[in-house]
């Protein structure tokens, strides 16, 4: 906690006072960019067409995932710091996602039967490590699921 409280140049004692314990700061980090991340979204709504902003955004996800992928194993530890952090997730990516699929499917950019729950679920399961470790192959994989989802827009319920 030393070099933390160096590196935000504040004192050990500050930084014990609002974080006790590493799983508190750890968790209040996590938070931290969970609503970043959400946040993103809207801006990439503002800025772009709607299937590049849901595109642009999977890739933000992909970094969110890939980034706390070590944190994974503390977060599911048990420990009571981190037993709010699954609903925060929820409460704050999904709609984003949502908004974003919304979005692009009245745009007719993409198919008009997405789930953003299945869309969750895919990018989560195409950041899981894999053997050959290549640091991009999820950003790549989630690049080919996105294209897919513009697939048959004329006719989506096939």
């Amino acid at each position: 906690m030393l070099e933390i409280s160096n590196k935000a140049g504040v004192g050990v004692g500050t930084l014990y006072r609002h974080f006790p314990k590493r799983s508190d700061l750890v968790a209040a980090v996590f938070r931290r960019e969970i609503d970043a991340c959400a946040d993103e979204a809207q801006e990439l709504s503002n800025e772009h067409e709607p299937f590049e902003a849901l595109a642009l955004w999977l890739q933000r996800l992909v970094e969110f995932f890939a980034t706390k992928r070590g944190l994974a194993s503390a977060v599911q530890s048990g420990d009571p710091a981190f037993a709010e952090l699954r609903g925060h997730f929820d409460q704050r990516l999904r709609p984003a996602l949502v908004s974003l699929i919304e979005t692009a499917t009245s745009a007719g950019e993409i198919r008009d039967n997405v789930a953003a729950n299945d869309v969750l679920h895919a990018v989560a399961q195409l950041c899981l490590p894999s053997k050959d470790d290549d640091p991009d192959r999820a950003a790549r994989m989630v690049m080919i699921m996105a294209d897919g989802l513009r697939y048959n827009t004329a006719n989506s319920t096939s």
